[in-house]
């Protein structure tokens, strides 16, 4: 074989040595993001922005439930996840040992209160059976948004995580379910009521800034609530993440968030230190 002949062999094996081993420089870097429900679309704006500008692809994992994002993260089944609250995840990382961390946040989404049967909670009847999110933070979350409507009160020492127990006063005799919060907006068919994460009422074809007969206030006290981007503790230093996060946090976004949510859900990024 001639030199020429050689080296022209030589080029054309390296060149499909890189290709198989994912060398070209054209290739996208693939990103997977578990978030919760099927209305997605501030990420569908950010996944064509960071394709179009960035060469980086993002694939949403849908979840039904809210257990499973976390154990996929922790395990490597997916890269980052979007769908909890803060004190969500501290009680999943306390709960499970694990040590997954926010990188970003996201929206505030106000927890609410739906009914099929009335349009005010003052219009709910003695005895009414209410349903409510029987995961540790959401579960508290929803007792102390129904001593906000003035339905029950609840015992201020338990804070933001106050159980059936901490329920101090009940005049109503107002009877709780404790659901997965995926259950919530379904169970509205066979319940006065029942306390909704605003993602699932979406879902479900609600509005929440219009259908929800009670809408939780927003105010300093909420940050706790404030949603986020969620990294195993291995990669809270990766760039193509810090990037998505970027990406994410951007007026373009906001808008999308405002207009898809029709302004149920608040752009909180700049509010965070």
């Amino acid at each position: 074989m001639n030199k020429k002949k050689f080296f022209g062999s030589l080029v054309a094996a390296s060149a499909l040595f890189l290709a198989a081993c994912g060398g070209g420089s054209n290739e996208a870097t693939e990103v997977t993001v578990g978030v919760v429900g099927e209305i997605n679309e501030p990420w569908e704006h950010v996944i064509k922005e960071l394709k179009e500008k960035e060469n980086i692809a993002v694939t949403l994992q849908k979840f039904t439930d809210y257990a499973t994002p976390n154990t996929a993260l922790a395990d490597g089944s997916i890269d980052l996840n979007s769908f909890q609250t803060e004190i969500f995840l501290d009680e999943y990382n306390k709960n499970a040992g694990e040590d997954l961390t926010v990188i970003g946040y996201t929206v505030m989404a106000p927890l609410g209160i739906y009914s099929l049967d009335v349009k005010d909670v003052a219009d709910l009847p003695d005895g009414a059976e209410i349903g409510i999110p029987n995961d540790g933070s959401n579960n508290g979350r929803a007792l102390n948004l129904l001593q906000t409507a003035g339905l029950i009160e609840v015992d201020p020492a338990a804070g933001l995580l106050p159980t059936l127990n901490d329920i101090t006063a009940n005049p109503h005799n107002f009877v709780f379910h404790e659901l997965d919060s995926s259950l919530t907006a379904r169970s509205l068919e066979d319940l006065d009521a029942s306390v909704i994460n605003s993602g699932m009422a979406v879902d479900a074809g609600f509005i929440p800034t219009e259908d929800a007969i009670f809408l939780e206030p927003v105010s300093e006290e909420s940050a706790p609530y404030y949603n986020t981007i969620v990294a195993h503790p291995d990669n809270v230093d990766n760039e193509v993440f810090k990037t998505i996060v970027e990406y994410y946090q951007t007026e373009g976004t906001a808008e999308v968030i405002k207009e898809s949510s029709k302004g149920s859900s608040i752009p909180i990024w700049d509010q965070v230190d």
